[in-house]
């Protein structure tokens, strides 16, 4: 991913309040994960300057990684704003992945239309572990679907998701990364540099940071 676009999706996250910073009282990510920084792109779509930055964003990424596809889906829920509006700009079939099988009905994670034999472009708000992103193109490979590259507005970059994408032979392609938008953060006077230390303690040693800290 280019440095300019790196900058200008983590300049839009941090203009629209979507970076913050809770050391008090650190949130859970789903895979565990205790932190005492967040990205919270549910703000995106109320901010509709910012929010064309990132799917523009995508766009790029196509056109650049000359992705093939025949489909574009959301991993929900947060992913799911992100790959209809993508879908929309490159006129294409869009559908999402449910976390969990619906209880009634069909009882199906995949939902929008049939993926069968077909190229699935799969779009992810977050990824920490990659954990979620993964059971998504475990879903859609059920369905007979192929998934061969996933795309995401931030990654935390950790090693662990990085294996993770290698193993399941999915291509991973991130707008921006954890470490630019806090560089971009500090630059702008968001977080101080003693709270820009505490995130950066986080960041270097994630899995026992809550632990250290006393919320383990």
């Amino acid at each position: 991913m280019s440095t300019r676009t790196q900058e200008a999706v983590a300049k839009a996250l941090i203009e629209i309040g979507a970076v913050g910073f809770s050391p008090e009282a650190p949130i859970t990510f789903k895979s565990g994960l205790i932190s005492p920084v967040y990205v919270d792109n549910r703000r995106l779509p109320y901010h509709p300057e910012q929010w064309h930055t990132v799917i523009q964003g995508f766009a790029n990424v196509i056109t650049e990684q000359a992705l093939a596809y025949d489909v574009i889906g959301g991993i929900a829920v947060g992913g799911v704003p992100h790959s209809s509006a993508l879908a929309y700009e490159m006129q294409k079939p869009s559908i999402f992945v449910r976390k969990e099988a619906k209880e009634h009905g069909k009882k199906q994670r995949v939902e929008g239309g049939e993926v069968a034999q077909k190229t699935v472009l799969l779009v992810e708000d977050l990824v920490t572990t990659g954990g979620s992103s993964l059971s998504g193109v475990d879903a859609l490979r059920e369905e007979g679907a192929i998934v061969t590259d996933l795309v995401a507005i931030v990654s935390y970059e950790f090693a662990a998701s990085k294996t993770a994408f290698e193993d399941a032979h999915v291509q991973f392609h991130g707008l921006t990364n954890f470490a630019t938008i806090l560089a971009i953060a500090e630059a702008d006077g968001i977080f101080t540099a003693e709270q820009g230390a505490v995130i950066q303690d986080w960041f270097d040693a994630p899995e026992t940071w809550a632990e250290r800290h006393g919320f383990a």
